[in-house]
């Protein structure tokens, strides 16, 4: 996986002082830089426009603008811009609970034009008032809600969000909005964010402070390094399970799958249409600011990564929405289907999300950075004391993280030799582990600082290079990296609000419980180093992927929660709501409502794989077998019946955790174990000729025809390919 990287201006050429600025990308040629982030408006676009008003863009760098009377001075350099760019409609841009894998772009918009009609004259007037962008209103009960919202209690209402920018797609402004419901109850998943930032930075504020390093709030910035499946569209329209569900419910391994470790970082080829998917993928994205900084290809055939530039949280979680967004729609045009769910198919890697977490100070003083926190602060204690925090905050919450992962895809992934498993440790490696150890047993008073170790290749004209003393652990779930943890067991498909929502608040109140101690007479070492003595046992710098290890985790007191369905019911747990009580993050009411949305989002998703099992057995499996006279179409037949009577379970049950713990079990063990052997059994059987499935070989090993790809640039102005005449060019030039 490629580490996303600290975040710095894009890049400027030095020749005759001149940007560098690229031309608009032509077929086949690089992504393009030209107009990086001219379709957000922000900084120096946002300058052309508000000075016609008298303003620059600091107006927007702070909130003030939405209670200062200012907004209407922001509304028409906007709708100036907006015309400019030829859009004449705008929306508030939210983000409702229940959407991962979904619903498309995982976001709410209703579109109005930005102008009337003058009904005399037949003239349009433009008009875009403040009003208009502060607040917006919609009905709060046809969304995920848990209870919060009904059809006579329906009121949702939406308000700007000044610290994510508005940004222009096609015809349309974007509004980004936090979305709640009559009573100021959340529904969507930005709001707690931006709540759970608040507790870190009051929190981290004030603990820094008192260890003599005073800063106006702090500052959560995080990296994400997506995934994604790009495979041939004609092949995913004969996949009812990957255009319902995201995933295959049945299909046979071909004879290669992953086994030579032949994809990873393997070249992007132009021999396929993925490179310049990606290629225009990365250039919508520039132009939306959006620093799409790494792109390579993954473990699997067809799996690849984007990583960006840090950046704090609430936009890089737009942002990364709007990545996922712009794959799927670009990959339509280059006859490509893109897969965001975390296990496409059984027998290769799935799809993850690393979610690199880091804390700085406002000033930009990077508190898990021991280097630059030790020059900020001349206190060589300051660096433990937080790291103390942090630790306490994992072994006392990691209940907590492992429910932030509970998406229905890590099913699949966690645990899988391919993600960590759900046993909730951290990896410091043996030289900070042996520092806090000291520092723990009383050796106070000396500055961290990292060892190095010089590398040889061996060969005289090959330089020997410096690398850090500690080694890579890929099997952690939240690895330290050096001025950033890792969250490594994050789904692909995830709005990572919940993620980071979890993250902030751990470690804040685990500040508070520092500084009020400290505020109480103690001192923050003596703090520290019983936080370390209880607390410590969450760091194992071993392999987590060994076999004994979830056990030995136990043993010592680690949180394991296999079940993601279990995780979630830990939302509501007294510690759990008092948590979120405390930082202010979530209520009691808003706690239960959540669990039931993921609950409810967990049956919902397993009742669409089951029906699209069911249909796709009745379908195709049991009509193939009989026209080639083979398979075991009776056992096949009492496989439907198998899956009828379990959803029939299901909606029956009294409440929503109890079907959930039965969706699960119909999922892993029924369709996942029995019902999927009859299935692959069946595929193996039968004559390629037919089989009416797109199979394994054709969606991991083989490339669009040029017709479907010509065919799916045509559809990027609607509908879809159609199906029937095409075939998919097999072998093993997997894109």
């Amino acid at each position: 996986m490629a580490a996303a990287r600290a975040v710095r201006a894009p890049a400027m050429s030095r020749r005759s002082g001149r940007a560098a600025r690229m031309t608009v990308r032509a077929a086949g040629s690089p992504a393009s830089l030209g107009g990086f982030g001219d379709k957000v408006f922000k900084g120096k676009v946002a300058d052309k426009y508000l000075a016609k008003y008298d303003e620059t863009s600091a107006l927007l760098e702070t909130a003030d603008w939405t209670t200062n009377g200012k907004a209407d001075v922001v509304a028409s350099a906007a709708l100036d811009w907006a015309k400019e760019e030829g859009a004449s409609v705008y929306c508030h841009w939210f983000q409702p609970m229940g959407s991962s894998g979904v619903r498309p772009g995982q976001s709410g918009q209703v579109h109005n034009s930005m102008f009337e009609f003058d009904m005399k004259t037949g003239e349009p007037v433009w008009e875009l008032r403040g009003k208009d962008i502060l607040k917006g209103e919609t009905d709060g009960s046809s969304y995920p809600n848990g209870g919060m919202r009904a059809t006579h209690t329906a009121g949702g209402y939406l308000s700007v969000d000044p610290m994510s920018p508005m940004f222009i797609r096609e015809d349309t402004l974007f509004i980004p909005a936090c979305f709640v419901s009559y009573n100021g109850d959340a529904l969507d998943e930005k709001t707690p964010l931006h709540r759970a930032c608040d507790s870190l930075s009051r929190e981290g504020a004030r603990l820094m402070t008192l260890l003599g390093c005073k800063t106006s709030g702090m500052v959560n910035n995080i990296g994400l390094e997506q995934e994604i499946f790009l495979v041939p569209r004609e092949a995913y329209y004969k996949r009812p399970d990957l255009q319902f569900a995201g995933r295959t419910v049945m299909g046979k391994m071909p004879p290669r799958g992953q086994e030579m470790s032949d994809h990873y970082m393997a070249p992007l080829s132009t021999a396929t249409p993925a490179l310049e998917c990606i290629r225009e993928i990365q250039t919508e994205a520039f132009k939306m600011g959006i620093p799409l900084k790494t792109r390579h290809r993954e473990v699997a055939p067809n799996q690849y990564e984007f990583a960006p530039l840090f950046g704090p949280a609430v936009t890089q979680t737009d942002n990364n929405l709007m990545v996922m967004q712009i794959t799927e729609e670009i990959a339509a045009r280059h006859g490509l289907a893109a897969l965001l769910q975390e296990k496409p198919f059984a027998g290769v890697n799935g799809s993850g999300k690393h979610n690199n977490w880091s804390i700085s100070t406002a000033e930009g003083v990077q508190l898990f950075n021991p280097e630059v926190l030790n020059k900020a602060t001349g206190n060589p204690d300051v660096f433990p004391i937080i790291m103390a925090a942090v630790v306490s905050a994992i072994d006392k919450h990691g209940d907590l993280m492992r429910l932030a992962i509970a998406s229905p895809g890590n099913d699949f992934r966690l645990g899988a030799m391919e993600a960590p498993p759900a046993v909730i440790s951290t990896f410091l490696g043996p030289d900070m582990t042996a520092y806090l150890e000291a520092f723990a047993a009383g050796s106070t008073g000396k500055y961290y600082e990292p060892n190095t170790k010089t590398v040889a290749f061996g060969a005289d004209s090959v330089a020997d290079i410096e690398v850090p003393a500690e080694d890579r652990n890929r099997t952690s779930p939240f690895p330290y990296g050096g001025a950033r943890f890792e969250f490594r067991a994050a789904g692909s498909s995830q709005n990572v609000s919940l993620i980071n929502t979890v993250l902030n608040p751990i470690p804040a109140e685990a500040f508070k419980t520092v500084a009020d101690r400290i505020e109480a007479g103690e001192s923050g070492v003596a703090v520290a180093q019983e936080l370390l003595k209880t607390h410590s046992k969450c760091i194992f710098n071993g392999n987590g992927y060994a076999a004994d290890w979830p056990e030995k985790a136990v043993e010592k007191g680690i949180w394991r929660i296999d079940s993601g369905v279990d995780a979630i019911c830990e939302f509501t747990s007294d510690k759990n709501k008092e948590l979120f009580s405390k930082m202010g993050v979530f209520s009691a009411d808003e706690c239960e409502a959540r669990k039931e949305v993921l609950l409810e989002h967990y049956v919902g998703t397993v009742e669409i794989e089951c029906n699209a099992m069911i249909d796709m057995i009745n379908q195709h499996v049991i009509p193939s077998c009989k026209a080639a006279d083979v398979g075991p179409v009776r056992k096949l037949g009492g496989a439907v019946k198998q899956l009828q009577d379990a959803l029939g379970k299901i909606h029956g049950a009294e409440t929503v955790a109890e079907a959930a713990a039965m969706a699960r079990t119909l999922r892993l063990e029924t369709m996942d174990k029995e019902v999927r052997a009859l299935c692959d059994e069946a595929e193996a059987l039968c004559p390629p000729a037919l089989w009416t499935l797109a199979t394994y070989n054709e969606l991991l090993s083989s490339t669009p025809t040029r017709e479907s790809r010509a065919r799916g640039a045509r559809s990027n102005a609607g509908g879809r390919p159609a199906r029937g005449s095409d075939h998919v060019t097999r072998g093993h030039a997997a894109l």
